[in-house]
């Protein structure tokens, strides 16, 4: 059926100017050569038009615009050529980071993955990527936590792939089950409204158990107080660039709190509640701000206009959780843990989907100094469909610049250029923020004892 006639249009039959003629019709032919040449030429000059547009950037900016540079990210800037990040950085010197060293380089830091055990095969790509690129160099220990034993399969197959110690813990079941104060019958019939919306995994439980152990628990088991920085390494990962430097001692030594790869917009039907809460937390808690906040980046309506208003004032950026090399002290620390406590009697873990990246990043945009966070461009990272890949020889098998491999659509989904537009690019020479890791690394440097 022809769409225009279902609707109620005119077909191509119906409209006037493509009648054949008589009386009550106009011939284009009939029309002076002049009208005919300037219609040609609009048609021409509207065809280039759309060509531009279709070429450009998602939006134009005028002659003698003072917008920021990043507003619309024309140049990615994992295409200018990248580099290690400023010194300190510890190296392997000898043995001084072997497996069996027992007075090694290392620090208190592991790899952290919550694994379960039907997804072996998956995570043995992810550690062979790392194993490749950095901890064959530098051993640090693997943590592998589930909510069930691990096979002792699962212990065999893993042993193969690292020289390095590795810890297999099972989540405490109070740090699990779904907590006493949450009413099932509201979480379910929560859970067929966030469908309707089209929200992921909205009755699986189990992924709402993990959102809220990523979020606030899992710090806190008795396996991980020995450890201050974890690397979060999810199953089903790559890993591209050859890293030669501790970046856990690169994160003691610049003063760093959270390390991110890629950061991106969330989807605001998930989370429709969370800043609310948040801003009920801050009433009573506005001491816990950090003056050298993001706030900005949190709260951005102008990029994304629809996400803010859906979310209720938060813009939705966040770092993608699934790459983190963090402090645990953040986590640990009172203010953190009030507000993840605030969050979790209000439910929005069951009753909507908050997610750990969402709860991580507000954490860190409102209570942490923005400075103290940093995008690790150089290491190359891809969870499907996003990627970090930056311009360097020490890079194999990514697109350099390339964010996603996906529909092209999901390129909208990065917030990089908000983080640049309100925090600043610590990697370009000409951004305000740039030199801040190697003033960091003077100031921790200045307080550590000799």
């Amino acid at each position: 059926m022809d769409v225009k006639s279902e609707k109620g249009l005119p077909t191509s039959e119906e409209h006037p100017y493509h009648r054949r003629g008589g009386r009550g019709g106009v011939t284009t032919m009939g029309l002076p050569r002049p009208i005919r040449l300037l219609a040609a030429a609009t048609m021409v000059l509207f065809l280039f038009l759309v060509l531009q547009i279709m070429r450009s950037p998602t939006s134009v900016k005028l002659p003698g615009s003072t917008a920021h540079k990043y507003d619309d990210m024309i140049r990615d800037p994992n295409l200018d050529e990248t580099h290690e990040p400023p010194e300190p950085l510890r190296r392997v010197e000898g043995n001084n980071y072997d497996a069996d060293n027992p007075n090694s380089d290392r620090i208190n830091a592991t790899l952290l993955s919550l694994v379960r055990n039907k997804e072996l095969q998956q995570l043995v790509m992810s550690m062979k990527d790392l194993e490749r690129t950095w901890n064959h160099k530098f051993n640090y220990p693997w943590t592998f936590i589930n909510d069930e034993p691990f096979t002792e399969e699962f212990k065999t197959v893993t042993r193969r792939h690292t020289k390095a110690q590795i810890n297999y813990l099972e989540i405490p079941k109070e740090h699990w089950e779904v907590p006493s104060w949450i009413n099932l019958d509201l979480m379910h019939a929560s859970a067929d409204i966030l469908e309707e919306q089209q929200v992921q995994y909205a009755h699986l439980e189990s992924y709402h158990q993990m959102c809220r152990w990523n979020s606030g628990m899992f710090y806190k088991h008795p396996g991980l107080q020995e450890y201050q920085y974890y690397w979060r390494v999810e199953p089903n990962v790559h890993f591209f660039c050859d890293v030669d430097y501790d970046v856990f001692r690169f994160m003691k030594d610049h003063n760093q709190t959270y390390g991110f790869t890629v950061n991106l917009y969330d989807s605001p039907e998930s989370i429709s509640s969370l800043w609310p809460e948040t801003v009920k937390f801050l009433a009573s808690n506005s001491h816990l701000l950090h003056p050298n906040n993001a706030m900005g980046w949190l709260t951005d309506k102008e990029r994304r206009p629809e996400h803010n208003y859906k979310a209720n004032g938060y813009s939705t950026c966040h770092f993608w959780s699934n790459f983190e090399i963090a402090d645990m002290d953040f986590w640990r620390s009172p203010a953190y843990e009030a507000y993840f406590e605030h969050l979790d009697r209000a439910g929005g873990f069951f009753y909507e989907r908050w997610g750990d990246a969402p709860v991580h990043s507000i954490a860190l945009g409102l209570f942490e100094d923005r400075d103290r966070i940093h995008w690790f461009k150089d290491i190359g990272y891809q969870h499907i469909p996003f990627f970090n890949c930056p311009n360097s020889p020490k890079c194999k098998g990514c697109v350099k610049g390339r964010f996603t491999d996906g529909e092209a659509w999901l390129n909208k989904e990065d917030c990089r250029p908000n983080w640049f537009k309100y925090v600043g690019n610590e990697w370009d020479p000409e951004d305000s923020r740039y030199g801040t890791l190697a003033a960091m690394a003077a100031a921790a440097n200045a307080t550590s004892p000799a």
